[in-house]
Order: C-alpha cells, then sequence, then structure tokens
C-alpha cells in the first residue's frame, strides 16, 4: 500500500496541472472575448506575463473600439517587458504613445520603450546602433516629460549609455596604437577627447597621444622626422600642462628629451634644400 502512495500522488498531481492547462488552452481556443480579457488581467496581476500576453496578443485587434482596448494594449507591451523581450516592447510602447497620445498610461509607456531600448544596446564591444537609438528616444521622453516622476531614472540611463559610447570610442582609439598603427591612433585619440573632453580617459589618451607620435617620428622616413618630433614636443607640453601628476610624467619626459635631441640633429626641409 505504501509503494501506491507515491503513484497516486503523482497521478492527482499531473490530474491537476492537466486541468489548469487544459483551462488555459480553453481560453486560447474561446470566442468569448470578455472571458478571455478576464483571466488575462487575472494572469497579469499575478505576474504570468506569459499566459497574459499570449491572451492579450489575440485580444488587442478584437478590442479596438472597446474602453478596455487602451489597458489591453499597455498590458501586452508590458507583458513583453516583463519577459525581457526588449526588441518587441519598445516597438509596442511607442506604437501605444502614437495611439493613445492622451492617455494616462501614455508617460510610462514612453519610459518603458526608451528603457526597452536602453536594456537592448549591446555591450560595448559590438555595434552601437541600438544605443544611440536608445539615447534619442532618452532624450525625446525628457523633452516632453520635464517633471516625470520617472526622470531621474532616464538621467541614469543617458550617462550609462554615454558611458559606454565613451569606452567604445577609447578602447577603438587604443587598439591602434596596440597594433602600430601609430598615426591612426593619434588621430582616434584626438577625435575622442573632442568629443568626450570630460573623460576619465582622457589623462592616458593624452599620454598615449605622446607616446604614439614619438613612435611614429622614430619609424618614419628621415625627411618626415622632424615635423613629427616637432609634434611630439607639442604633444608632451599640452599633457604636463594639464596633467602634472600623471604616473606617465616620467615616461613622457623620456620621450621629450630624445625627441628634443632628435629634432637638434635634424636639419629642417628648407636647409637641407640648400
Amino acid at each position: 500500500m505504501q509503494s501506491f502512495r507515491p503513484t497516486l500522488f503523482v497521478l492527482l498531481l499531473s490530474a491537476l496541472l492537466f486541468g489548469s492547462c487544459t483551462g488555459y488552452q480553453k481560453l486560447l481556443k474561446s470566442g468569448d472575448v470578455n472571458k478571455k480579457y478576464e483571466a488575462a488581467i487575472k494572469y497579469y496581476d499575478k505576474g504570468d506575463f506569459f499566459k497574459a500576453g499570449t491572451l492579450l496578443e489575440d485580444l488587442v485587434p478584437l478590442l479596438k473600439g472597446r474602453p478596455e482596448a487602451e489597458k489591453a494594449q499597455f498590458y501586452f507591451a508590458n507583458t513583453n517587458f516583463r519577459q525581457r523581450n526588449y526588441t518587441l516592447s519598445a516597438y509596442y510602447f511607442k506604437s501605444f504613445a502614437d495611439t493613445y497620445p492622451n492617455s494616462a498610461y501614455t508617460e510610462e509607456a514612453s519610459f518603458l520603450q526608451a528603457k526597452s531600448l536602453f536594456r537592448d544596446s549591446p555591450e560595448y564591444e559590438l555595434d552601437q546602433t541600438n544605443t544611440y537609438s536608445a539615447l534619442e528616444t532618452i532624450q525625446e521622453f525628457l523633452n516632453r516629460y520635464p517633471e516625470s516622476k520617472f526622470r531621474p531614472e532616464a538621467e541614469g540611463m543617458s550617462q550609462e549609455l554615454q558611458k559606454k559610447l565613451e569606452n567604445k570610442a577609447y578602447q577603438g582609439a587604443k587598439l591602434y596604437y596596440s597594433l602600430r598603427y601609430y598615426q591612426s591612433a593619434v588621430v582616434a585619440l584626438t577625435t575622442f577627447q573632442q568629443q568626450f573632453p570630460a573623460s576619465a580617459f582622457n589623462e592616458e589618451a593624452e599620454y598615449l597621444k605622446v607616446s604614439a607620435q614619438y613612435d611614429l617620428a622614430r619609424e618614419s622616413v628621415e625627411e618626415k622626422q622632424r615635423e613629427r618630433y616637432l609634434d611630439v614636443v607639442a604633444f608632451y607640453q599640452h599633457f604636463v600642462d594639464t596633467f602634472p601628476q600623471s604616473r606617465n610624467l616620467k615616461d613622457a619626459e623620456r620621450m621629450y628629451t630624445d625627441a628634443t635631441a632628435q629634432i637638434a640633429k635634424l636639419k629642417p626641409k628648407d636647409a637641407a634644400a640648400n
């Protein structure tokens, strides 16, 4: 008899689960819009966003013109967000805001559209098209709802995305240096500093410009060396003025000293021509 009890328990549990699934499957096939809508809201309130979303996906087109349509469309968008389907949730939140611009849900929908794009932003190593889209959408939200309760979070998301772009730009510039493409490294580092003048990477970027220009000058043909060593001196002087306490100051000074010595040895182009 004892060996029978576990089997009986499993059978009862299976029957309960099957009955539950059957009820849900019946709802999916049901043509009763009201019953389906009530069930969808109940699933949503319980946090079962998969079942709620599946039912609401069927209901949204059927509820057009009815008072329930607004809530159903917002909830459907949010079921996608809660299931981390961020591309879909961004699309459906935008669709909701466009359809119901004066709804009580519109501000939150616009914010959640921005948050969906934020969550869909890839790691900095990858293409950042989605990141730029997220930043644009966040800014649009901030412009439209300057007093929104969501503003602090939206600003935080914007700052995080800006840091991601900053990191990508710096690592890309640094990669040129690592690959010994010194001229490209100088250009990329300069562009980085122009785009992100307040970046925490700027001290290292300034030092790497000195180092990249110095290595470029050393590896150049003789007729180009003097001009490129002069750039080393200029970069060094700017580095020292901007970051006088840098830990890389001693190494930068070594390159500066050698650059000035090389300049003294190399004749200017006009003098060489004479």
